[in-house]
């Protein structure tokens, strides 16, 4: 275990403890989430980069897998087959282009980068996961990266970089960021989504919020805190928004988590709970998207 000194967010190394959580996907141990004085949270300690592999080694983490098991992931799999097209939708909407070259950071098993290649966008990704990349390549030819590999890729070279709940998983955050902004053309776009600890369904499952996800996800941002770092590392934030769709499957799993049980019924009105509240601002979906735009 390794334990952070200082906050990526504003580097400060005054923390306090905010929730203990347990990983209920793999290993079953609890894990420590603390917030820093600037309002950041985040795992802490946390595993080893090295040693983080082995926390994703379970059937039910089904951006690895792509299992259909259980009710839970085939209710995942129909929502994600109509979520790649909003997703397509949305990328020649911010990005202005009907075509271009495209970098998905975390791709997993690589739908989404299929979905654009039959689309007339030049795609690549990178992804951890040897097994993922390896479906990633048979399944749909796709050309799939090992992570830390920046060097591969020259300056401003992608009219879009996407990053699909993948940001919460990432050790080398600001390394991450500063290699994006390199690689992005000038008028490329940024496209982020994250989980949002600031989201009503967060805070009425606490501790078994299942976004939390302890040790997979190290960060755990808020949109107040999606602006100030990316501002930090020379990204302008143009636009925020919503990913409904998640706060069910969000709501209940956390159901599992707490009773042991999933109750339908009660997830499905606390996810409409949340969304309801959500609407009123604008910014406190369970999960949303961020749009960024490099600044010069």
């Amino acid at each position: 275990m390794e334990t952070l000194t200082n906050c990526p967010v504003c580097n400060s190394s005054s923390f306090t403890p905010f929730v203990e959580c347990t990983d209920y996907t793999v290993s079953k141990d609890k894990f420590k989430i603390v917030q820093c004085t600037c309002g950041f949270r985040f795992t802490n300690p946390r595993p080893e980069e090295a040693e983080a592999g082995k926390y994703y080694q379970s059937e039910d983490y089904i951006s690895h897998s792509n299992t259909k098991k259980g009710i839970v992931n085939s209710l995942y799999q129909v929502a994600r087959k109509f979520t790649l097209k909003r997703k397509l939708k949305l990328v020649t909407k911010v990005s202005g282009k009907q075509s271009g070259d495209l970098l998905d950071l975390g791709c997993g098993t690589g739908e989404f980068l299929n979905t654009c290649k039959e689309n007339g966008w030049n795609v690549q990704g990178i992804e951890p996961s040897p097994d993922a990349r390896a479906f990633a390549s048979k399944q749909y030819g796709l050309t799939v990266h090992e992570v830390n590999k920046w060097d591969q890729f020259n300056d401003k070279l992608f009219d879009v970089v996407s990053a699909w709940h993948v940001l919460e998983h990432v050790y080398q955050l600001e390394e991450t960021a500063k290699q994006v902004k390199r690689i992005l053309k000038p008028d490329g776009t940024f496209i982020v989504a994250l989980p949002n600890c600031s989201s009503a369904d967060a805070d009425f499952y606490k501790q078994f919020w299942a976004a939390y996800d302890v040790p997979r996800h190290i960060w755990h941002f808020t949109p107040a805190d999606v602006k100030r770092f990316f501002e930090k590392q020379g990204f302008l934030l143009k636009e925020v928004l919503p990913m409904s769709l998640d706060a069910y499957y969000i709501c209940m799993l956390s159901e599992k988590y707490k009773g042991g049980n999933i109750n339908y019924g009660r997830a499905a009105i606390h996810g409409w709970a949340s969304n309801s509240q959500a609407a009123k601002t604008g910014t406190t979906f369970s999960s949303q998207i961020y749009i960024l735009k490099p600044v010069a």
